[in-house]
Formats: structure tokens, sequence, C-alpha cells
């Protein structure tokens, strides 16, 4: 008896605790941002990649449901020369969309760009274009 006690009373501790933490928001999509300092006179170009050749394969990963959202940003106010002035970022419905998402979004790659040597040339001419200095995953939340 004493040990169901302790049980149910380690559950109730539990419960309590998750109701604490998510007390002050409420859990929304999840964004991969990817910050990104294109090379000097470079930033024009990278744009036009984006908009010939990963829009087209967003554009389809929306329409399939892998992803809700995309969105492309410039710092505005870079504070040296060595700070990101472009963020990529795209929606997830939730973590578990990140499950299997390289399968299915290479097949769309495929479908997008005929081959997966062509999608590895546009990587090439980008990295003569740009720097990635960080991809982090957030998660988005909305204040109670």
């Amino acid at each position: 008896m004493k040990k169901y006690t302790i049980s149910a009373l380690g559950l109730i501790v539990f419960f309590a605790l998750q109701a604490f933490a998510q007390e002050h928001y409420t859990e929304g999509p999840v964004w991969q941002v990817t910050l990104i300092r294109t090379k000097p006179n470079q930033q024009d170009a990278y744009l036009t990649s984006l908009r010939e050749r990963s829009k087209p394969l967003l554009d389809e990963q929306k329409r399939q449901g892998l992803i809700q959202d995309y969105k492309v940003f410039l710092n505005t106010t870079q504070h040296d020369p060595q700070d990101w002035d472009m963020a990529l970022a795209v929606q997830y419905k939730n973590f578990a969309a990140l499950d299997g998402l390289t399968a299915k979004a290479e097949a769309i790659r495929d479908k997008i760009f005929g081959s997966k040597q062509a999608a590895l040339q546009v990587g090439e001419k980008r990295v003569e274009m740009r720097e990635i200095l960080t991809t982090m995953i957030l998660r988005e939340v909305t204040l109670k």
C-alpha cells in the first residue's frame, strides 16, 4: 500500500512540474533557422539563386505539407562585418514533422532538380557566394 502511495505522489509531482513548466506559454511550430553571411558583392547573386532554385523546392514542400512556411530575413542591423546578413527560416508543424523528412525532401529535390548531382552543383556554386554561420532549431511559443 505504501508503494502505491509513493508512486501516486510521484506521478502527481511529475505532472504538477510539467504544468508549471508550461504555465507561461503555449507551444507552437518548430523553425529551422540558418544564419548566413554573404561574401562581398554576392548578396544579389545569392538571392537570385534562392529565388530560382530554392523557392520552387520550398513551394513544393509546402504544397505537399512537409513544411508549413518559409521566410528569408535580411539583417539591417549588422554590428560588424563578421555578423550574419541573411537568415533562412523553414517552419514545421512540430518536431514529429522532422521524422522521415530526409527521404521525402530528397524525392522532391530530385523531381525539381532532376537529380542529386544537379542539386549538388547548385550547392557548390553557393559556397562561392556565402558562408553558413550556424543552423538552429527553435520552438515558437505564444505567451499566455
